[in-house]
């Protein structure tokens, strides 16, 4: 076996630098993830059966969504290709990944099927019941041509593609061939579902699950030995460039022409495995899309499953997330830096616990005086304050060439360090109004020298939900351009 890739924390950061942008499309099987939750307290007096009070209904993005969202978290511009029906279901899906900017003009509607929705009854943070509605066969003749047709739309200008099989139907094997030819020398990174891989042929990397492997090769997969002869066989006889096999708290064997490479999994207290194969896919696909090497994209995902796993159900890994696991132990600090859905998730457990969730943003290039004092005043609004700060090429677009002086993730960490705020989530668009209808904070705010609340982007959004706009203040002469400008010093009381 070969030695795994190891890149220092400055060529991790580079390589993260380089996501941002990439073009992706997520092929396959969407699902809506809801989430009911309440308290039971009671039996039925009509059945043995438990009573739950329900006190919020959740939605979340599931299966190739989930997939999607993850790598809008790492930077992608993503467009999702995918299978729903004409139903309500449907509609929410849609909505939830438009908030996250996941493009879904290319996701094709089949009235005579429904979406897929799991529906988890939760009391007291325990499952009682889920409810799966769905259909899992092929997709039609007709619906796969269409599909088909989408996958030949989003491919224009994509730098990579991603196929995520959960068994539903869509990755029919013309869908999966027409995705394979059309990529053209342009990763495409397979994370299928059960044994039937003859449709992946050709892709750049099929990614199993040791369970599959296992029923895939007659194979017990116990030994490392055993797992690396089982995973480049499946490398030739898959017809991939790369095969790579996660065997989760074992951690991963990747085979490709040069050999075979063993990835030993990151040593965290795992609170939840769900959605880590996501993460897997995800973090290896845009890896490759952005030029690395198969074993450097193994690495790198094999980093990000460890902090997943760390955090409750199916959330997504910042890259932020990923540089602070590799530098080390992450800080308190650092585990404020969210992602965009992260964030939404966050923001919704605060108002579920009754908390008014505040929101504002800014560059913060040098954190001073002014933006701790504003801040503090911001926090004092509500219970939870999450601060949006704009990425470094936002910086450059809104302040010019010269700035930021501090990068993002700095400046993202840094601002996690204060008291007053509880979440930071970077944004790369011109604007908030993104990131806004993400969160849907009770109480939106800026300072005081925009003249009218109707100047504020987002002010509109945040009324129509029942949330208010507050200016807060700023305390007189204290800004980042001053303090640039006199050459990074400020006078007592100036």
């Amino acid at each position: 076996m070969t030695d795994e890739a190891r890149l220092t924390p400055s060529e991790v950061e580079a390589l993260l630098r380089r996501f941002v942008g990439v073009r992706m499309v997520v092929v396959g099987d969407a699902m809506l993830d809801t989430y009911v939750s309440g308290d039971v307290s009671r039996i039925c007096p009509e059945a043995p059966v438990a009573v739950l009070e329900a006190r919020s209904e959740d939605h979340r993005l599931g299966g190739a969504a989930n997939v999607a969202k993850c790598l809008s978290a790492l930077g992608a511009d993503v467009q999702l290709v995918a299978l729903v029906g004409e139903d309500a279901q449907a509609s929410t899906l849609l909505a939830e990944a438009r908030a996250l900017g996941i493009r879904i003009d290319q996701v094709v509607v089949d009235a005579s099927r429904p979406t897929t929705q799991k529906t988890r009854i939760m009391a007291q943070r325990q499952q009682l019941l889920r409810i799966d509605r769905e259909a899992t066969a092929p997709a039609s003749p007709e619906i796969a041509t269409r599909l088909s047709e989408a996958v030949s739309a989003a491919l224009e200008g994509a730098d990579g593609v991603l196929l995520s099989d959960y068994g539903k139907g869509v990755l029919v094997h013309d869908v999966c061939q027409r995705a394979i030819d059309l990529a053209q020398g342009r990763p495409v990174v397979v994370d299928p579902k059960g044994t039937t891989w003859a449709r992946f042929r050709g892709a750049t990397l099929l990614k199993p699950n040791v369970r599959d492997a296992r029923a895939w090769s007659g194979l017990r997969l116990t030994h490392d030995d055993e797992v690396a002869q089982a995973t480049e066989r499946l490398r030739v006889e898959a017809e991939v460039e790369h095969a790579l096999v996660t065997r989760g708290e074992r951690g991963m064997t990747l085979a490709s022409a040069g050999g075979v490479t063993a990835l030993r999994a990151e040593v965290h207290e795992v609170f939840d495995v769900v959605g880590a194969g996501d993460v897997v896919a995800a973090v290896t696909a845009m890896a490759l899309a952005a030029g690395a090497d198969a074993k450097t994209a193994a690495w790198l995902a094999n980093i990000a499953a460890g902090v997943k796993v760390t955090k409750a159900g199916a959330a997504a890994v910042a890259p932020a997330e990923i540089l602070n696991a590799v530098r080390g132990a992450p800080t308190s600090s650092d585990r404020k830096v969210l992602s965009l859905s992260d964030a939404a998730s966050f923001a919704a457990r605060a108002r579920h616990d009754g908390r008014e969730v505040v929101f504002t943003n800014g560059c913060f290039d040098i954190l001073h005086y002014g933006h701790v004092s504003y801040l503090e005043k911001a926090r004092k609004l509500g219970d939870t304050l999450i601060v949006g700060v704009n990425t470094d090429a936002s910086v450059r677009k809104l302040k010019g060439s010269g700035r930021p002086i501090q990068n993002e993730l700095d400046r993202a960490r840094i601002l996690a360090s204060q008291a007053s705020v509880d979440a930071v989530v970077l944004f790369d668009d011109d604007t908030p109004l993104r990131l806004i209808e993400a969160v849907k904070p009770d109480v939106l705010c800026k300072g005081s020298d925009y003249a009218r609340k109707e100047d504020i982007v987002g002010w509109d959004r945040v009324e129509s939900w029942g949330g208010r706009v507050e200016r807060i203040e700023f305390v007189e002469g204290r800004s980042t351009t001053s303090i640039v400008a006199r050459g990074g010093t400020t006078k007592a009381g100036a």
